[in-house]
């Protein structure tokens, strides 16, 4: 079992809000690159969606609940059709999209205590959460060509760590870069 972390990232580390839905100053940015700049299987999980886990926390889930389930296609099916965990104090019903059910449980816990290989999509939350207790084996972060100037970054306030480059591909405008914890 592998936790991995997948995120859209600005060249200046910023994971916030990268298709402008939060209302932030600087939010949009990935999506000012195009469409196909974010579309499809961008992380290349391939197989991981038909045997892992997603891991989301209430407002990714609430973001994709409303955009995946209408759209098909090969990624969008295997995506609707994966297994996810939703990580949330405040809701109560995850039907909207299919295959979803609530965390219950400590996070760390249940994260600890998983088979499949869970992949924290966005969240960044959960995937600081998780990195702290030395939970995350992976990121996978897609890199733009953007500066935010401003938000939230995914390593803030994490412990100095060494990580091992495994993999830097581009990908559209942007390149993706897989690191594994040493």
């Amino acid at each position: 079992m592998s936790v991995i972390v997948v995120e859209f990232v600005t060249l200046d580390g910023v994971v916030e809000d990268p298709d402008g839905t939060g209302g932030t100053a600087t939010g949009g940015w990935a999506f000012r690159h195009g469409p196909e700049a974010v579309a499809g299987d961008k992380f290349r999980l391939g197989d991981r969606l038909d045997t892992g886990v997603l891991l989301l926390g209430r407002t990714t889930w609430e973001l994709f609940a409303k955009l995946w389930p209408g759209r098909s296609g090969e990624f969008p099916d295997r995506l609707n059709a994966a297994a996810k965990l939703v990580a949330s104090r405040t809701l109560s019903d995850v039907s909207a999209w299919r295959n979803s059910v609530l965390l219950r449980g400590d996070l760390v816990d249940t994260v600890a205590r998983e088979e499949r290989d869970v992949i924290v999509i966005g969240s960044v939350g959960i995937a600081q959460t998780l990195a702290r207790r030395g939970l995350v084996d992976e990121y996978r972060l897609l890199v733009f060509p953007s500066v935010a100037g401003a938000g939230r970054r995914l390593f803030d306030g994490a412990a100095p760590a060494d990580l091992d480059l495994v993999s830097s591909t581009v990908v559209g405008p942007a390149v993706l870069s897989t690191y594994r914890m040493r």
